[in-house]
Protein backbone atom coordinates (compact mmCIF):
# COMPACT_ATOMS: atom_id res chain seq x y z
CA UNK A 1 0.00 0.00 0.00
CA UNK A 2 1.59 2.86 -0.77
CA UNK A 3 2.05 6.29 1.38
CA UNK A 4 -0.68 8.20 -0.23
CA UNK A 5 -3.37 6.05 -0.54
CA UNK A 6 -2.59 4.76 3.28
CA UNK A 7 -2.84 8.68 4.28
CA UNK A 8 -5.94 9.02 2.59
CA UNK A 9 -8.08 6.18 4.42
CA UNK A 10 -6.63 7.43 7.98
CA UNK A 11 -7.95 10.68 6.60
CA UNK A 12 -11.26 9.32 6.01
CA UNK A 13 -11.52 7.21 8.96
CA UNK A 14 -10.81 10.10 11.30
CA UNK A 15 -14.01 11.56 9.63
CA UNK A 16 -15.66 8.32 10.30
CA UNK A 17 -14.87 8.25 14.21
CA UNK A 18 -15.31 11.86 14.94
CA UNK A 19 -19.03 11.57 12.92
CA UNK A 20 -19.81 8.98 15.61
CA UNK A 21 -19.20 11.97 18.49
CA UNK A 22 -23.00 12.96 18.25
CA UNK A 23 -25.47 11.32 20.98
CA UNK A 24 -26.64 8.14 21.29
CA UNK A 25 -23.70 6.59 19.47
CA UNK A 26 -22.87 3.20 19.34
CA UNK A 27 -19.61 2.92 21.51
CA UNK A 28 -19.19 -1.09 20.02
CA UNK A 29 -19.50 -0.09 16.61
CA UNK A 30 -17.00 3.00 17.43
CA UNK A 31 -14.20 0.69 18.45
CA UNK A 32 -15.14 -2.20 16.14
CA UNK A 33 -14.30 0.50 13.20
CA UNK A 34 -11.20 1.81 15.52
CA UNK A 35 -9.95 -2.39 15.21
CA UNK A 36 -10.80 -2.69 11.28
CA UNK A 37 -9.37 0.19 10.44
CA UNK A 38 -5.63 -0.17 12.24
CA UNK A 39 -5.89 -3.47 10.89
CA UNK A 40 -6.32 -2.96 7.45
CA UNK A 41 -4.67 0.28 7.53
CA UNK A 42 -1.70 -0.60 9.10
CA UNK A 43 -1.28 -4.10 7.75
CA UNK A 44 -1.24 -5.72 10.78
CA UNK A 45 -2.78 -9.84 10.88
CA UNK A 46 -5.31 -8.44 13.44
CA UNK A 47 -6.21 -5.82 15.98
CA UNK A 48 -8.27 -5.75 19.05
CA UNK A 49 -9.19 -3.69 22.01
CA UNK A 50 -9.43 -4.15 26.07
CA UNK A 51 -11.82 -1.69 27.77
CA UNK A 52 -11.73 -1.31 31.33
CA UNK A 53 -15.16 -1.46 33.33
CA UNK A 54 -16.29 0.69 36.56
CA UNK A 55 -13.74 -1.46 38.57
CA UNK A 56 -10.73 -0.92 36.47
CA UNK A 57 -11.34 -4.54 35.35
CA UNK A 58 -10.57 -5.09 31.69
CA UNK A 59 -12.18 -6.89 28.78
CA UNK A 60 -12.28 -7.76 25.44
CA UNK A 61 -14.83 -5.65 23.46
CA UNK A 62 -13.88 -5.34 19.97
CA UNK A 63 -11.48 -7.31 18.04
CA UNK A 64 -10.84 -8.80 14.00
CA UNK A 65 -10.16 -12.02 14.51
CA UNK A 66 -11.54 -14.95 16.88
CA UNK A 67 -7.16 -15.61 17.10
CA UNK A 68 -6.70 -12.60 18.70
CA UNK A 69 -9.85 -12.83 21.05
CA UNK A 70 -7.89 -15.87 22.11
CA UNK A 71 -4.60 -14.24 22.52
CA UNK A 72 -6.58 -11.03 25.04
CA UNK A 73 -8.26 -13.47 26.92
CA UNK A 74 -5.54 -15.29 27.97
CA UNK A 75 -3.75 -12.34 29.29
CA UNK A 76 -6.78 -10.79 30.76
CA UNK A 77 -6.57 -14.66 32.85
CA UNK A 78 -3.14 -14.64 33.60
CA UNK A 79 -3.25 -10.59 34.07
CA UNK A 80 0.10 -10.71 32.37
CA UNK A 81 1.31 -9.68 29.10
CA UNK A 82 1.87 -6.34 26.87
CA UNK A 83 -1.60 -5.08 26.35
CA UNK A 84 -2.40 -5.33 30.35
CA UNK A 85 1.10 -3.71 30.64
CA UNK A 86 0.26 -0.74 28.19
CA UNK A 87 -3.11 -0.23 30.36
CA UNK A 88 -0.94 -0.02 33.50
CA UNK A 89 1.67 2.04 32.18
CA UNK A 90 -0.47 4.23 29.77
CA UNK A 91 2.32 3.31 27.47
CA UNK A 92 2.90 1.59 24.21
CA UNK A 93 4.53 -1.53 24.47
CA UNK A 94 6.45 -3.12 21.91
CA UNK A 95 6.80 -6.89 21.28
CA UNK A 96 7.84 -7.24 17.88
CA UNK A 97 9.54 -10.64 18.33
CA UNK A 98 7.22 -12.77 20.77
CA UNK A 99 10.04 -15.23 21.32
CA UNK A 100 11.51 -12.13 23.18
CA UNK A 101 9.05 -11.15 25.30
CA UNK A 102 9.59 -11.22 29.03
CA UNK A 103 9.95 -14.37 31.12
CA UNK A 104 7.04 -13.66 32.88
CA UNK A 105 5.23 -13.37 29.70
CA UNK A 106 5.33 -16.88 29.08
CA UNK A 107 1.46 -17.83 29.03
CA UNK A 108 0.86 -14.56 26.29
CA UNK A 109 4.11 -16.13 24.21
CA UNK A 110 2.70 -19.48 24.31
CA UNK A 111 -1.16 -18.72 22.95
CA UNK A 112 0.31 -15.81 21.01
CA UNK A 113 2.40 -18.22 18.84
CA UNK A 114 -0.50 -20.88 18.68
CA UNK A 115 -2.94 -18.22 17.18
CA UNK A 116 0.25 -17.80 14.69
CA UNK A 117 1.38 -14.07 15.53
CA UNK A 118 4.90 -13.27 15.36
CA UNK A 119 4.64 -9.79 17.32
CA UNK A 120 2.27 -7.81 18.99
CA UNK A 121 2.25 -3.88 19.46
CA UNK A 122 0.28 -1.97 22.25
CA UNK A 123 -1.51 1.16 22.18
CA UNK A 124 -3.08 2.80 25.35
CA UNK A 125 -6.73 4.66 25.14
CA UNK A 126 -5.63 7.66 27.22
CA UNK A 127 -6.93 11.40 27.81
CA UNK A 128 -4.68 13.13 29.72
CA UNK A 129 -4.30 11.22 33.23
CA UNK A 130 -7.24 8.62 32.05
CA UNK A 131 -6.23 5.44 30.89
CA UNK A 132 -9.50 3.21 29.42
CA UNK A 133 -8.05 0.53 27.84
CA UNK A 134 -5.23 -0.74 25.03
CA UNK A 135 -5.56 -0.95 21.61
CA UNK A 136 -3.54 -4.14 20.66
CA UNK A 137 -1.90 -4.57 16.71
CA UNK A 138 -0.85 -8.25 16.39
CA UNK A 139 1.35 -9.23 13.31
CA UNK A 140 1.85 -12.66 11.98
CA UNK A 141 5.17 -11.77 10.09
CA UNK A 142 8.69 -11.12 11.16
CA UNK A 143 8.81 -7.38 10.34
CA UNK A 144 8.46 -3.89 12.93
CA UNK A 145 6.19 -0.76 12.92
CA UNK A 146 7.96 1.98 12.31
CA UNK A 147 7.30 5.19 14.58
CA UNK A 148 4.81 6.45 11.71
CA UNK A 149 2.33 3.61 12.43
CA UNK A 150 2.60 3.49 16.02
CA UNK A 151 1.92 7.64 15.74
CA UNK A 152 -1.26 7.21 13.64
CA UNK A 153 -2.19 4.13 15.76
CA UNK A 154 -1.96 6.21 18.94
CA UNK A 155 -4.07 8.88 17.36
CA UNK A 156 -6.64 6.50 16.49
CA UNK A 157 -6.72 5.18 19.77
CA UNK A 158 -6.98 9.14 21.22
CA UNK A 159 -9.86 9.88 18.70
CA UNK A 160 -12.11 6.81 20.29
CA UNK A 161 -10.70 7.59 23.46
CA UNK A 162 -12.09 11.00 23.34
CA UNK A 163 -15.64 9.48 21.29
CA UNK A 164 -15.66 7.71 24.88
CA UNK A 165 -14.94 9.98 27.04
CA UNK A 166 -16.74 12.96 25.36
CA UNK A 167 -16.81 16.53 26.86
CA UNK A 168 -20.01 16.78 27.49
CA UNK A 169 -20.69 13.02 29.30
CA UNK A 170 -17.23 14.72 31.36
CA UNK A 171 -19.45 17.20 32.62
CA UNK A 172 -21.87 14.39 33.69
CA UNK A 173 -19.49 11.26 35.17
CA UNK A 174 -22.63 9.04 35.74
CA UNK A 175 -24.03 8.83 32.05
CA UNK A 176 -20.37 8.36 31.03
CA UNK A 177 -20.26 5.50 33.36
CA UNK A 178 -23.33 3.81 32.47
CA UNK A 179 -22.77 3.94 28.75
CA UNK A 180 -19.35 2.49 29.42
CA UNK A 181 -20.94 -0.15 32.03
CA UNK A 182 -23.39 -0.65 29.01
CA UNK A 183 -21.06 -1.64 26.56
CA UNK A 184 -19.00 -3.79 28.39
CA UNK A 185 -22.20 -5.65 29.69
CA UNK A 186 -23.51 -6.33 26.42
CA UNK A 187 -20.08 -8.01 25.15
CA UNK A 188 -21.74 -11.70 26.68
CA UNK A 189 -24.83 -11.21 24.51
CA UNK A 190 -22.74 -10.22 21.34
CA UNK A 191 -20.64 -13.52 21.53
CA UNK A 192 -24.38 -15.67 21.86
CA UNK A 193 -25.62 -13.40 18.83
CA UNK A 194 -22.40 -14.50 16.87
CA UNK A 195 -22.58 -18.40 18.07
CA UNK A 196 -26.15 -17.77 16.80
CA UNK A 197 -25.25 -16.67 13.60
CA UNK A 198 -22.56 -18.67 13.14
CA UNK A 199 -24.53 -21.66 13.44
CA UNK A 200 -27.58 -20.46 11.20
CA UNK A 201 -25.39 -19.42 7.85
CA UNK A 202 -22.23 -21.70 8.43
CA UNK A 203 -20.02 -18.57 8.61
CA UNK A 204 -17.21 -17.92 10.60
CA UNK A 205 -17.65 -15.98 14.25
CA UNK A 206 -15.83 -13.21 12.08
CA UNK A 207 -18.19 -13.59 9.43
CA UNK A 208 -20.93 -13.75 11.79
CA UNK A 209 -20.16 -10.76 13.28
CA UNK A 210 -20.10 -8.39 10.13
CA UNK A 211 -23.71 -10.01 9.92
CA UNK A 212 -24.99 -8.73 12.83
CA UNK A 213 -23.08 -5.30 12.69
CA UNK A 214 -24.59 -4.75 9.03
CA UNK A 215 -28.25 -5.56 10.38
CA UNK A 216 -28.15 -2.93 12.91
CA UNK A 217 -26.69 -0.39 10.34
CA UNK A 218 -29.13 -1.00 8.04
CA UNK A 219 -31.92 -0.50 10.69
CA UNK A 220 -30.31 2.22 12.43
CA UNK A 221 -30.29 0.09 15.78
CA UNK A 222 -27.50 -0.81 18.53
CA UNK A 223 -25.40 -4.10 18.12
CA UNK A 224 -25.99 -5.13 21.58
CA UNK A 225 -30.34 -4.33 20.93
CA UNK A 226 -29.77 -6.05 17.94
CA UNK A 227 -27.64 -9.00 19.47
CA UNK A 228 -30.44 -9.16 22.24
CA UNK A 229 -33.32 -9.41 20.03
CA UNK A 230 -31.26 -12.03 17.92
CA UNK A 231 -30.74 -14.77 21.49
CA UNK A 232 -34.41 -13.59 22.79
CA UNK A 233 -35.55 -15.16 19.26
CA UNK A 234 -37.78 -11.91 18.63
CA UNK A 235 -35.40 -11.52 14.92
CA UNK A 236 -34.49 -13.53 12.65
CA UNK A 237 -32.06 -13.10 9.71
Amino acid sequence: MNELTRDERLVDVFATLADTLIDDYDVVDLLQTLVDTCASTLEVAAAGLLLADDGGELEVLASTSEESRLVETMQLGAEAGPCIESFRTASVVSVPDIEQARPEWHEFRAAAREQGFTGVYAVPLRLRETTIGALNLFLDEHRSLGERDLRAAQALADVATIGILHERTLRASDAARAQLQQALNSRVTIEQAKGILAYTHDVPMEEAFELLRHHARSNQLPIALVARQLVDRAIIF
